[in-house]
């Protein structure tokens, strides 16, 4: 006992968490815990691995798809802390996002066919590339449910536009980027006709039935997609699936695997054998290989046709001017992934054993000699696999994809069906190391795995099934991220992290330094336009508009009222109200909502929102802010007033008024002289230091002198209502001065902490 004893708190020291003689826990009653809950040294390596203390930040954030829901979840590594959830194509309240007018807009950018889509399947996140490296600027995922494509802004993690496929009927392929973000991949899942509201019966699958490859045009400044710069290829009634762009030296050329290239058709229900046995018959399908810089250039030539008003290079011209090229590759792959260098490809088929390694330039060499072992029945070259090979691997059962380490040579797979990582050597084609994982492990993600320069580090495992991981919470339960250590020749588990929103289907992860979020936008803009907001005003310059039966406010929110605090409203008024965070301090959030109205606004400082919706039941509805923004915050409220038409008061009747005397209002005078001279001293201390060299302090400092600015021409008011001996106008307009110092002190104070756990240093 007393060596286990030695040895944990040994551990404890080296991974930095050793105890002060003054710690609750002794070093022998520390062991009896670690005894008592069954931990060994290994649980507090890893833990060790995992701990991010209070005030220090992860080294790494990722964003993964949040699969059913529709939206994105944001969380951090190696602590595995959750962030923040992004709506993408479906309504997310705490953003108000599919409530309020602007990300009503971007949500309807998805609509199909005129109809609202409420939910989403989201799969495959990319992040932005320059020359192959992660930037961090932009973040793409997909829809598989209703193919379409959303690009979210990584300056404030919000969804700035969706775009629909505009011929394909379903996609899974979808998103990846080419090295420098000229375009965004989408590959259709399952073959349908390409042209809208047509119907072929599934015995024309041949004819009339076509999968595709979509890249989409994206405008870096702009931060937006351009559907009309944007192209398609056709291609046969093979199921498409992944893509990966190439880059280094297969840059211009992108790749996606298929699997179904029996084109089977069920129908168990008519005895016909199902999918599942006829789309896995044979021993290959096939990887489409496709020049897409040459066919941007096609495209430019004018030698697309258009179907659907959207651009689309037909097989037989990609065939003719040399722009696709099949291959074939183990059967049912999941997973086409492009070494960091470019030189080789990594395909994994699912119900085979090995994983094979392409070697572009064999590749290239095959297309430059025409030597080719056959054209599929659509006329396609097909390149001869052992003529594309670098080399096969057998790492295992059911392997599916595969992600990339900062160490030469080095790939992970995943394998489903033996729910285990397999490490190996792509360029020696050898396994390395095995980790088991629980269970069912589908996609993995290391750290920047899809760029050129990985970071390596960590590995996230993408498990179906938890089963036996947590407390558990009846027949549908979480799905496990599991995170291991890849930094030595032998792979760790560290950490089982449950995901409450399902099913999560990849991942991405950066280094956090990369990302570059603002804080706060200039006041006034419409946050998903990134443009002024038609609906924003300044401090004074709030009022309520009445056109015929259209009411339009135009308000403002700060710590800690709602300017203003009455709207009166007729039955059958058509009401939009817009709000302008005054705020400048950092995550000053303003929430907004009616009652019963089912609008809500997220309104982050600078940010102008609209809701709109109709006043159609007469009543009393107060609104308020949502989020709790300061100490008096609850009594951040107001009143929306919905009259009768033609409504009139049948008697003038004053106001409830308090009982307030001399001796209240001179407690309040006084209590203003403190906060002040308290306010002065923070000054004091804040000016003797370099405080501009920090700009949070800045923003800070900013923001406080704002909301001392605010209390201008109110001490002479509350003095004048003293002359008067109007002691509750007086108490009450010098109790708003102290509210406005209570704010900058609170700021002021903040910025002293700062300023002093940071470093500064006085100035001369």
């Amino acid at each position: 006992m007393k060596q286990f004893n030695k040895q944990a708190t040994s551990l404890l020291l080296a991974a930095g968490m050793g105890l002060a003689a003054t710690a609750a826990w002794s070093a022998d009653n520390l062991a009896d815990v670690l005894k008592a809950r069954g931990l060994s040294q290994q649980d507090l390596l890893a833990a060790a691995k995992t701990y991010v203390p209070t005030g220090k930040r992860d080294e790494f954030v990722a964003f993964s798809s949040g699969g059913q829901s529709g939206q994105v979840i944001v969380y951090s590594i190696p602590s595995m802390r959750i962030l923040k959830y992004i709506g993408v194509f479906t309504p997310e309240p705490w953003q108000g996002y599919g409530f309020d007018e602007s990300s009503k807009k971007v949500l309807a950018q998805g609509r199909i066919d005129g109809k609202d889509i409420t939910w989403g399947d989201t799969h495959h996140p990319a992040i932005s590339e320059t020359n192959g490296e992660y930037d961090g600027q932009f973040l793409f995922i997909n829809d598989k449910a209703n193919p379409r494509l959303a690009v979210i802004d990584l300056r404030d993690f919000e969804t700035k536009q969706i775009v629909v496929n505009p011929i394909f009927k379903s996609e899974h392929g979808g998103a990846f980027v080419t090295t420098n973000t000229e375009y965004v991949i989408e590959a259709a899942q399952y073959p349908a006709p390409l042209e809208n509201k047509k119907f072929y019966p599934l015995e024309e699958m041949n004819e009339k039935y076509r999968g595709g490859v979509t890249y989409w045009k994206f405008d870096r400044k702009e931060g937006r997609i351009v559907t009309k710069d944007s192209f398609s290829l056709e291609l046969p009634p093979y199921w498409q699936d992944l893509s990966d762009a190439g880059k280094g030296a297969s840059e211009g050329w992108s790749f996606t695997n298929s699997f179904c290239s029996e084109r089977y058709v069920g129908g168990i229900e008519k005895g016909r054998p199902p999918y599942e046995a006829g789309c896995s018959a044979k021993d290959t399908d096939y990887l489409h290989v496709i020049n897409w810089k040459k066919a941007a250039e096609v495209v430019k030539a004018g030698k697309a046709k258009k179907i659907n008003g959207h651009d689309v290079i037909s097989i037989e011209t990609a065939v003719k001017e040399g722009l696709l090229y099949l291959i074939p590759e183990p059967k049912s792959p999941h997973g086409v992934d492009v070494t960091p260098d470019g030189k080789h490809i990594v395909v994994a088929g699912k119900l085979d054993t090995h994983v094979s390694v392409y070697s572009f330039e064999k590749i290239q060499a095959a297309i430059k000699a025409g030597k080719f072992e056959s054209k599929d029945a659509y006329g396609i070259p097909v390149i001869g696999m052992k003529d594309a090979l670098h080399t096969q691997v057998s790492l295992g059962l059911g392997p599916l994809h595969t992600q990339y380490d900062s160490k030469a040579c080095v790939a992970y797979t995943s394998l489903y069906v033996d729910s285990q990582v397999a490490k190996w050597n792509y360029c020696e084609g050898k396994v390395l190391d095995k980790i088991s994982v629980h269970y069912n492990i589908g996609h993995l993600m290391t750290m920047e795995g899809d760029s050129t320069k990985p970071a390596g580090k960590y590995l996230v495992a993408l498990n179906k099934l938890s089963i036996d991981r947590f407390v558990p919470v009846g027949p549908l339960q979480p799905q496990s991220h599991q995170l291991i250590d890849i930094s030595g020749d032998k792979m760790q588990l560290l950490y089982d992290m449950p995901l409450p929103l399902g099913e999560p289907h990849y991942v991405v992860a950066i280094d956090a330094k990369k990302l570059k979020p603002a804080v706060r936008y200039k006041v006034g803009t419409d946050s998903r336009t990134d443009k002024p907001h038609p609906g924003a005003v300044r401090a004074g310059e709030e009022k309520i508009v009445r056109k015929g039966n259209k009411v339009e406010v135009f308000g403002t929110l700060i710590r800690s009222h709602i300017t203003p605090e009455t709207i009166d409203v007729e039955v059958g008024d058509e009401v939009t109200i817009n709000l302008t965070n005054l705020e400048r301090a950092q995550d000053e959030t303003h929430g907004f909502t009616v009652s019963t109205y089912n609008v809500h606004a997220s309104v982050e400082p600078g940010k102008t929102v609209a809701v709109k919706f109709k006043a159609d039941k007469e009543g009393v509805y107060p609104y308020y802010c949502t989020e709790f923004c300061s100490a008096l915050h609850l009594e951040m409220m107001g009143y929306m007033l919905v009259k009768p038409k033609g409504w009139k008061p049948s008697a003038k009747k004053e106001l409830a008024k308090g009982s307030y005397t001399e001796a209240d209002y001179k407690a309040t005078v006084k209590k203003v002289a403190d906060t002040q001279a308290i306010i002065d001293s923070v000054v004091a201390y804040i000016t003797s230091v370099n405080y501009k060299d920090f700009p949070d302090v800045v923003a800070m400092v900013e923001d406080a002198f704002d909301q001392l600015g605010k209390t201008k021409g109110l001490k002479e008011k509350h003095e004048g209502f003293a002359a008067k001996k109007d002691w509750e106008n007086a108490n009450l307009w010098a109790e708003q001065i102290w509210q406005y110092q209570v704010k900058t002190a609170d700021l002021g104070l903040r910025a002293k902490t700062y300023l002093e756990q940071n470093g500064a240093r006085k100035v001369k």
